[in-house]
């Protein structure tokens, strides 16, 4: 088999334009269907971006190939490339909910993000896109590099009703995070600001996770819950963020959201990223766990996502 191969997801997206609300109110039997732009994937590596630090939360950013041991499916994987405090550009999604019931601090998270975005978009490398989800998932700015559109596009919100949370991550990540190619020359995130707490979404928590783990999406998501009493919405927020390997925070005042956004900025800028070949090669379609520990350190800690879904061919 060649190491890269043509694998069609669908054709002739840009003939067919289609909206952020309708995209996310398809439901999976539909959607799989749907116009979607010809990507072109490696399917004999597997990139991974991830996060090491020390039991107090510090960044540990002095390690190299040789100090990491990756497992798949029980068989170690030897790495290929490697790179510490990854430089890749950056593709962002920010999903903001504008539902009633962030509705008493809304400008203030509205500020954060817009702080957030000036912080860690670099000019001409990187890229972020903003979509806002109440009853639906709608898109407000577009992929692009301009900080100064993507912030008013944040300040133009206003809430409005329910909590489509999984729509906006299957379509920031289907149909805005995955354009880009191939996967492995970017580094892909999302954050989201929300109370977890979704009740209109026609797609559902499992099919979100899994189209961001198809596109190598690591996940943030920042609590807007403030009354120091965990819901379900909150247990779902820490799922999102642990499955993809991200972080999920949980600021109990206003003024801390902006602490919240700076540790996300932090941690994107301190991030190794490398690229192995599965040994044996399967293109299957199924989910590949992934273990990776830095070897002999059991004093520091690895986040990363927990596995890949293989191309099916």
């Amino acid at each position: 088999m060649n190491a890269r191969v043509v694998f069609v997801l669908a054709v002739c997206a840009s003939c067919l334009p289609m909206s952020a609300q309708t995209a996310a109110q398809k439901p999976a039997s539909e959607a799989d269907d749907e116009p979607q732009s010809r990507i072109v994937l490696d399917v004999s590596r597997v990139n991974l971006l991830f996060t090491v630090a020390d039991k107090k939360g510090r960044f540990v950013t002095d390690l190299n190939k040789d100090d990491f041991q990756i497992v798949e499916g029980k068989k170690p994987q030897s790495i290929l490339e490697f790179t510490s405090e990854s430089n890749l550009p950056l593709r962002l999604a920010i999903l903001i909910d504008t539902s009633n019931s962030i509705r008493e601090r809304f400008r203030f998270q509205q500020e954060a993000a817009v702080e957030f975005i000036n912080s860690v978009m670099r000019p001409n490398a990187d890229k972020a896109v903003v979509v806002s989800f109440d009853m639906s998932a709608e898109l407000v700015a577009d992929l692009t590099d301009d900080t100064a559109k993507l912030a008013k596009a944040v300040r133009d919100l206003r809430p409005g009703g329910g909590t489509a949370l999984y729509d906006a991550i299957f379509f920031a990540c289907r149909d805005k995070l995955m354009q880009d190619q191939p996967r492995h020359k970017f580094r892909r995130a999302m954050v989201i600001l929300s109370d977890g707490d979704d009740n209109v979404s026609r797609y559902t928590r499992e099919q979100a996770l899994e189209m961001a783990q198809k596109t190598d999406v690591v996940i943030y998501t920042i609590s807007t819950n403030y009354t120091k009493q965990q819901t379900d919405g909150d247990k779902i927020m820490k799922y999102l963020a642990s499955e993809t390997g991200g972080l999920a925070f949980f600021p109990f005042k206003a003024e801390d959201l902006a602490q919240s956004f700076e540790n996300i900025a932090n941690e994107l800028r301190h991030q190794y990223n490398l690229l192995y070949r599965p040994e044996p090669l399967k293109t299957d379609g199924l989910w590949h766990p992934i273990d990776i520990k830095v070897k002999g350190r059991k004093d520091l800690v690895v986040r990363a996502r927990k596995g890949y879904y293989a191309p099916k061919m």
